[in-house]
């Protein structure tokens, strides 16, 4: 009999819509702001509601010795992934952007086997392969032809920083926990981006009421309660469990960027899609296989 968690079944679906939706608010967004205010901005609005939280949770600082590692984490995490991607969603769809940042789990992959030493089979290669192919059938329907398009380049590079993000930082996770560990490093990102402050008023005076709320919104729901859901989903099920959010990410991104924006995918974009879904899933098989693997020899 298949047991139902409610509340971990709840979560998953935060972290579908609100990660599908960003895609779109991005687009959206960027019609009003420049790329950079409206990363700082988004991370503006989703740190003053983190300092209410703090507040009412009593949330405890983190130690200075600690302080340059979030600094690092939340450039890395926030920061440069963020407004990576808010530069290539300006030649690049909703949906094609979704499916690129899917691709996190390759480099997932690879960034264990270069620095934890962690077994990646037949599988993932052959997956990375794959995806590999269908990134450039994604380009070549962003229109960047079938080299990878600059657009196309900086959303890679936005998935790679998340990966680094996510790989990199367990040993904080718990020490500190998720949800206060993830406000630390969106507080560091947000300084780090407030280098680009300068200007952002004229373009708030200037945008559209509907960039702006695009703004917001992305500031309060993918930025905070998205990681909120994912770190209660990792905390109670494990980091596999929570990795099944993202494969559907991208379908969500596709049906919310068509009613939000009225963007339909180029058929190439679609077949480019499925090829790199697939090549990616067959990475996350290897990781079970090996998870499983590597339980069977400890119980032996």
């Amino acid at each position: 009999m298949i047991h139902l968690n409610v509340k971990i079944a709840a979560a998953h679906v935060l972290v579908i819509l609100f990660w599908g939706s960003a895609f779109a608010g991005i687009r959206h967004g960027l019609e009003g702001y420049s790329p950079e205010h409206l990363s700082f901005l988004r991370l503006l609005i989703g740190s003053i509601a983190l300092v209410f939280y703090a507040v009412l949770t009593k949330m405890i600082l983190p130690e200075i010795k600690d302080l340059p590692v979030i600094f690092l984490f939340g450039f890395l995490g926030f920061a440069v992934y963020q407004t990576a991607l808010s530069f290539g969603e300006k030649s690049v769809s909703a949906g094609a952007a979704s499916l690129l940042v899917s691709t996190s789990p390759l480099f997932i992959g690879l960034l264990g086997r270069l620095f934890f030493g962690e077994r990646t089979g037949k599988n993932y290669w052959f997956g990375a392969g794959i995806s590999m192919i269908g990134i450039f059938l994604i380009s070549f329907g962003s229109g960047g032809g079938f080299g990878l398009g600059i657009g196309v380049s900086l959303i890679l590079i936005a998935s790679l920083s998340e990966s680094i993000y996510f790989v990199f930082q367990q040993n904080y996770l718990a020490k500190y926990g998720a949800l206060p560990f993830t406000a630390y490093t969106i507080w560091a990102a947000t300084i780090f981006m407030s280098l680009f402050a300068g200007g952002l008023g004229q373009e708030i005076a200037a945008a559209s009421p509907g960039a702006t709320f695009s703004t917001i919104y992305l500031g309060l729901f993918p930025t905070v309660i998205a990681y909120f859901a994912i770190a209660y989903i990792t905390a109670e099920s494990g980091a596999a469990e929570a990795a099944n959010s993202l494969y559907l990410t991208p379908t969500a991104a596709f049906l919310i960027a068509w009613m939000w924006l009225g963007e339909v995918p180029s058929p190439l974009t679609v077949i480019g899609g499925v090829i790199t879904l697939i090549g990616v899933s067959l990475t996350y098989l290897n990781a079970k296989i090996q998870a499983e693997n590597s339980s069977s020899e400890v119980k032996g």
